[in-house]
């Protein structure tokens, strides 16, 4: 028997529930279909996870964050339970438990296939979150076999790593986030660098998710990016942990952590790094720098006063050519993500060279009836993050009423 609905939504996180509130308001027949549990993506995310954001900013229609704690930073079972009672509030009609293993088109709609048998819908909203497949750099071909890889994913604590140092491959929020805990661990860490943006947590007591609000930043859209690549630039190296925190390459390095450039290749006895590091550290003072820019053109324009904003420090280092792994217990992969729609979507010209949607404000524009939520610089820099999936969510839910019309 095949199951049959106006529209169906892929993904239970803050994506597809922020278009499911607003096609619930609509009063539009739909469903949520979720492979795992609502907020899986979350779920996964390792013990001491916390959000980077500040809680101010959940921004959801109809979910917004309004707890006693504004400027704290969310643990992660606090979030999962936040999206939980969001689900709760507007009777989200999500089916937990139903993975798709197919989407093609069926004449004027689509046919989703599932172990459970195919759904029929006339809209598809994909909202399988950012976090599709995660990226390992071409130098970790070369890793021999003995020595334990994992993705971010699939860390959840430093006692769960074998004993031994620790190689932590990407500097992005998650790498530098880990690396940090690792050591407080007493593990010996070494950081792989790539390029990363970062700034201060707070500027003149105003953290720098307000600044990046009042500048523009966060707005940022797609089309106003250098080139298609930009869309993978890591976000601004900053911890939520402990109330908030400075953290990026100088922070690491004065507690101890060893930074190294690009990894290169790796052989059955040593790992090696590009000498690229200086690199790296100068391309986030560059923008450091351009932040502070549009802060100053921001005072100008409103009359504020011009914060404080220093010069980055001297940065200083003799990072290591290579590592012996054999004193390593574990190498883990933080060097973000990919998209996946491709693996199972079966609407051929939909998607970039990059594997990104090809659409216009969330909707395809190589297939009618199909929808894209919570992706990278869907439309802007925010598009993925609790404060600006829900700008998003609301503008593709308008057009999915448009399309297939209010009950």
């Amino acid at each position: 028997m095949t199951d049959r609905y106006d529209v169906v939504i892929i993904g239970a996180g803050q994506a597809g529930l922020a278009v499911s509130h607003e096609l619930r308001s609509a009063g539009v027949d739909h469903v949520v279909i979720e492979r795992r549990r609502i907020a899986e993506t979350w779920r996964g995310r390792w013990d001491s996870f916390c959000l980077v954001t500040p809680n101010w900013f959940i921004n959801l229609p109809g979910g917004a964050y309004d707890g006693p704690d504004p400027d704290g930073f969310m643990p992660r079972d606090d979030i999962v339970a936040h999206m939980e009672r969001y689900a709760r509030s507007f009777e989200a009609p999500v089916r937990e438990g139903v993975e798709v293993t197919r989407l093609r088109r069926n004449g004027d709609g689509f046919v989703l296939e599932t172990a459970g048998g195919p759904i029929e819908a006339r809209a598809v909203v994909l909202a399988t979150g950012a976090y599709q497949r995660a990226h390992r750099p071409a130098g970790a071909a070369g890793l021999p076999p003995g020595i334990a890889t994992l993705n971010t994913e699939d860390y959840r604590n430093p006692n769960e790593l074998p004993p031994g140092r620790v190689l932590v491959v990407g500097s992005g929020q998650t790498g530098i986030q880990l690396a940090e805990e690792l050591h407080e661990a007493g593990r010996d860490v070494v950081v792989a660098c790539g390029r990363a943006p970062w700034f201060p947590r707070t500027i003149d007591g105003r953290d720098l998710v307000r600044w990046s609000l009042d500048i523009g930043f966060l707005d940022v859209r797609t089309e106003d990016l250098p080139s298609p690549a930009a869309r993978l630039v890591a976000n601004v190296q900053a911890s939520g942990h402990g109330g908030g925190h400075d953290l990026h390459y100088r922070t690491l390095q004065s507690i101890g952590v060893t930074l190294a450039g690009r990894l290169a290749g790796a052989d059955e006895r040593h790992a090696y790094f590009a000498p690229d590091l200086a690199d790296s550290v100068a391309f986030g003072d560059a923008r450091y720098r351009d932040l502070r820019g549009l802060i100053e053109k921001h005072c100008t324009a409103t009359g504020i006063p011009m914060p404080e904003v220093p010069d980055p420090p001297p940065f200083a280092a003799e990072p290591p050519e290579s590592v012996d792994l054999s004193e390593f217990g574990a190498v883990m992969f933080t060097s973000g993500f990919r998209p996946d729609y491709e693996s199972w979507v079966d609407v051929p010209g939909a998607f970039d060279d990059m594997g990104f949607p090809v659409h216009a404000e969330g909707a395809s524009t190589v297939a009618p009836g199909l929808y894209f939520v919570g992706v990278h610089f869907l439309r802007k820099r925010k598009s993925t993050i609790l404060g600006g999936v829900g700008e998003d969510a609301t503008i593709v839910a308008a057009q999915v009423v448009e399309a297939v019309g209010a009950g």
